[in-house]
């Protein structure tokens, strides 16, 4: 850390001076502009730069299948606007995994496309994205999940199960746009001021965002082990639709609490789900109980079903710690 002193110039204006050494890797010089950023107590100074959309290269000659999948899905959330792939020739396996991959990025599409090259291009404009839109529209579709993968289960009601499967899809989605605008907000001090968001509020918010991914896994979880089900008995489906209701209550609640504005209401929902857990957890033993009594093969599979419900009971006391912390007074 160096320190500089503030020095009075032409009895009204504040100067000081920068280090060279920072101004030498920045290329700032005599004349360069630079921009000034406020938080709080802070001042945060960048060097100016003509535009903010950034372009990546990556060489996928030795990635394939999910390897090249993740390295460009890795990229998008990385901050790249526009991203080009090469390699000495790129394979129709390879060509397959980009496009699973656009597939699976919001505003994704190819740009251009050659025997040894292939470019993405962003084509949203990631500063007129809202991360607060993206989390609220992650909990609608987490929250349906659950709610129709119980549905399908107790309705023995295979459709439904798949369409809950493949909605897995749509959050996982929003969480790598949740995840690209959070880093955004790390590299440059100008993206969390277009969102209008405190870079605090904006880790909550993706630290929440993980929890709902995580949910609507166990939904499509539930989707996959009811295919695999007949028809459950009358007091076990009551009992886990029973337990499916605690858990969506807390995930609600603590939701409710994390999006707030008032600080002791969001405390007061966030305890409420947090205390609720306690019950659940004794609802689950009892379910478990209930088990016990039914065919070994057709208990275990619905004993990972009461598992995943009470996982998603306990992601949603982690956004109800999340709403604690965003709600508590800041130094």
């Amino acid at each position: 850390m160096e320190t500089r002193k503030v020095q009075l110039t032409g009895g009204s204006t504040y100067t000081v001076s920068l280090p060279k050494s920072w101004a030498t890797e920045n290329d700032v010089s005599a004349g360069s502009e630079v921009e000034f950023h406020s938080e709080e107590d802070s001042l945060l100074l960048t060097p100016k730069t003509e535009s903010e959309r950034t372009e990546g290269t990556l060489d996928i000659t030795d990635l394939e299948g999910d390897r090249l999948t993740r390295a460009v899905m890795t990229m998008y959330v990385s901050g790249f606007d526009r991203i080009s792939l090469e390699g000495t020739k790129i394979t129709s396996d390879q060509r397959r995994a980009i496009r699973s991959a656009t597939q699976s990025l919001v505003g994704v599409e190819v740009l251009e496309e050659t025997s040894d090259r292939v470019v993405l291009q962003d084509l949203l404009d990631s500063s007129e994205l809202s991360i607060t839109n993206a989390v609220t529209r992650m909990r609608l579709i987490a929250e349906s999940m659950l709610e129709d993968a119980v549905t399908a289960l107790v309705e023995n009601d295979e459709d439904l199960a798949l369409d809950v499967i493949e909605r897995d899809d749509d959050v996982d989605r929003l969480w790598f746009v949740v995840s690209r605008i959070f880093r955004a907000t790390l590299r440059s001090p100008r993206a969390a001021r277009e969102l209008g968001l405190p870079r605090e509020d904006c880790f909550d918010y993706h630290s929440s965002a993980r929890q709902l991914e995580r949910i609507a896994d166990h939904a499509a979880k539930i989707g996959q082990l009811t295919r695999k089900l007949d028809d459950v008995p009358e007091e076990v489906a009551a009992e886990i639709e029973s337990l499916h209701d605690d858990a969506a209550e807390i995930v609600d609640r603590a939701m409710d609490a994390l999006l707030a504005d008032d600080s002791s209401t969001s405390t007061e929902l966030a305890h409420e789900a947090r205390e609720s857990i306690l019950d659940l957890d004794e609802r689950t033993r009892h379910v478990d109980e209930l088990l016990r009594e039914l065919d070994p093969h057709e208990a275990q599979l619905l004993g990972l079903i009461v598992d995943s419900l009470s996982r998603s009971a306990d992601y949603g006391g982690n956004i109800a710690e999340t709403a604690l912390q965003k709600a508590a007074p800041r130094p």
